[in-house]
């Protein structure tokens, strides 16, 4: 699919992402409107339209599938984790650093994208970018915003909800 940049991803933070990706409830308790998100640590599965996934020049748009996982870490860390035809691509950054941004939404600073084929995360590089988003929690369709640059790339995902509730994991 196009995702084939040379990188390297440690095996705990592969590990992590993808074994709490794959440990999803099949159906979830309603969500408190007070949760914030990302949240604590654990994955959060938001349906509805993958709007754009671009790596370099090579437009995955088509094959993206109409969910999207946020992942978070016990060490702040959250991912947030694009498919298309059976790949991953995630856009990594600190939770700690996400601040306010415009019309209710949150800004999260970008370090890593990861990389990925089918639960295996093969690959990570530097980045600077940001996901902006809002809180699905609030019960209407909001949009997760993400663009990052390395030194030999660039990164574009996007994606809006449907305003329903999303499917929590730890």
């Amino acid at each position: 699919m196009g995702f084939e940049i040379e990188m390297k991803l440690s095996a705990p933070v592969a590990a992590a992402i993808f074994s709490a990706a794959l440990a999803l409830p099949a159906a979830a308790a309603p969500a408190s409107p007070a949760e914030t998100f990302p949240g604590a640590p654990g994955v959060i599965t938001l349906s509805g339209k993958c709007a754009k996934l671009v790596v370099a020049k090579f437009d995955a748009t088509k094959g993206c599938k109409n969910e999207l996982a946020s992942v978070t870490l016990v060490n702040g860390l959250v991912t947030f984790i694009f498919t298309s035809d059976g790949k991953a691509l995630g856009f990594q950054g600190d939770g700690s650093g996400i601040k306010p941004a415009s019309n209710g939404n949150a800004r999260l600073p970008l370090s890593l994208v990861t990389t990925g084929v089918g639960n295996k995360m093969t690959g990570e590089v530097k980045v600077a970018g940001f996901c902006t988003f809002g809180n699905p929690y609030a019960g209407k369709p909001i949009a997760i915003e993400c663009t990052a640059e390395s030194k030999d790339s660039s990164f574009t995902g996007s994606f809006r909800t449907g305003g329903t509730l999303v499917k929590k994991g730890k």
